[in-house]
């Protein structure tokens, strides 16, 4: 496994298998303490609270699976162990991740410290909603992608 990259600001995430192609916005937290969301269906973001994708630690990428429509992540339950994520970054560097698994957790028990607690090791989490209610066109769970660093390359 390929050693932690410096840090640099994620600029687009590609998922191949699911066709993803999206710039990245930052992401903080919001008054109640959770991480906030994109505020529309495209682009996706990462969690400037997080490690930047490449660094030692678990960074994190969210997006919607639906906003008015189909969203930037609508497929992210469709990827497999295995599937590669490539961030690339602001300083023209690459991070290549492989998903080692694909999980659904009910909102109200979000895995909160496996998906933000520290790792010894270059992860990415990437994070969309899951479990459609038809009856109240809500979401009631989570889908997380786990992945961890297996390339990487400077201009």
């Amino acid at each position: 496994m390929p050693g932690p990259m410096a840090a640099s600001t994620p600029v687009r995430v590609q998922i191949p298998a699911i066709d993803v192609d999206s710039e990245l916005m930052g992401l903080g937290l919001q008054e109640d303490g959770t991480m906030e969301v994109p505020p529309a269906g495209f682009p996706a973001g990462w969690y400037v609270g997080a490690p930047t994708p490449g660094e030692l630690g678990p960074a994190i990428i969210a997006g919607h699976v639906r906003w008015r429509g189909p969203g930037v992540f609508r497929d992210l339950e469709k990827l497999r162990p295995g599937d590669e994520v490539i961030v690339t970054r602001e300083d023209g560097s690459v991070a290549t991740f492989r998903a080692t698994r694909v999980e659904n957790h009910l909102k109200s028990e979000f895995p909160t410290q496996e998906v933000y607690g520290d790792i010894d090791h270059v992860g990415l989490r990437l994070i969309t909603c899951g479990g459609l209610d038809p009856a109240t066109r809500t979401f009631n769970d989570n889908v997380i992608v786990f992945a961890e660093l297996v390339g990487s390359h400077s201009p």
